[in-house]
């Protein structure tokens, strides 16, 4: 009876098993972002998986303003050269709010026609660097924008000319558990074809500009925690191979000095 009985015990796991869904690892995350500007399509590509890693520092400023730097790095998973990306959408806990409103805005075509020191005073409000397989590493400039009707943040290269286009997006479900907002940046397709784009090996941006509006101190983001609570971001990212990835960060927020 006791051999029936595991047997039968067994048999039931096994048929469980048959009916459970696919490891969850395999599938992709969801687009957190759904709703705004549309990449135009692109078929997937043969290439190396990328594995990427994500770092956050959020440190308080005057007022409620935050310094938000991210610190994503990334290699190929065969040691060769990243896939090229195709979009990278940057979350934000639910605790960070955005004031573009407080800042001037600088056009993508005052910038392509004049360069990034044409745009109007206080118009920047973060930057960074980039990163290649090859070592090169550039300087990144981030401007306050509009990108059609949304608020949105351009993201410059000078030394290579590449102006890049984030909005900024209310987030969508399931993410809102964690996140608010997020800007959502397209990598629109070139002339270099996809398999041949190369990725960066490590991209750092941060969001922390502030000004006087109104009668106070603004930042162009802002936090309602307090310092040494824990603050939720993430990176969702889409390669030109059709990998999905979402490197998450969790940081305390630390306080300036």
């Amino acid at each position: 009876m006791k051999v029936k009985s595991v047997l039968a015990a067994v048999t039931v796991f096994a048929s469980l098993s048959m009916l459970a869904p696919a490891a969850t690892a395999s599938v992709a995350p969801p687009d957190p972002a759904p709703g705004g500007p549309q990449r135009p399509y692109e078929p997937d590509v043969e290439g190396t998986e990328n594995i990427d890693s994500l770092t956050v520092t959020a440190t308080r400023g005057a007022g409620r303003s935050v310094t938000l730097a991210f610190d994503r790095r990334s290699r190929a998973g065969t040691g060769e050269v990243p896939a090229g990306a195709r979009r990278f959408v940057f979350l934000f806990d639910r605790s960070v709010r955005f004031h573009p409103e407080a800042f001037p805005t600088c056009a993508r075509t005052v910038i392509e026609k004049l360069g990034t020191r044409a745009c109007p005073a206080g118009s920047r409000i973060g930057g960074g660097r980039g990163e290649s397989a090859n070592g090169v590493s550039q300087e990144v400039l981030a401007f306050n924008t509009r990108v059609g009707r949304l608020p949105g943040v351009l993201v410059v290269l000078p030394a290579s000319g590449v102006i890049l286009e984030q909005t900024l997006e209310r987030v969508s479900d399931p993410y809102r558990a964690d996140y608010r907002w997020a800007l959502d940046e397209i990598l629109p397709p070139t002339s270099v074809p996809p398999q041949d784009r190369a990725g960066t090996t490590r991209f750092q941006l941060s969001f922390g500009a502030t000004r006087q509006y109104r009668g106070r101190t603004v930042g162009f983001a802002e936090t309602d925690a307090e310092p040494g609570d824990g603050l939720a971001f993430g990176l969702w990212s889409e390669f030109v191979t059709g990998q999905v990835l979402l490197p998450t960060a969790r940081t305390p927020l630390a306080t300036a000095g």
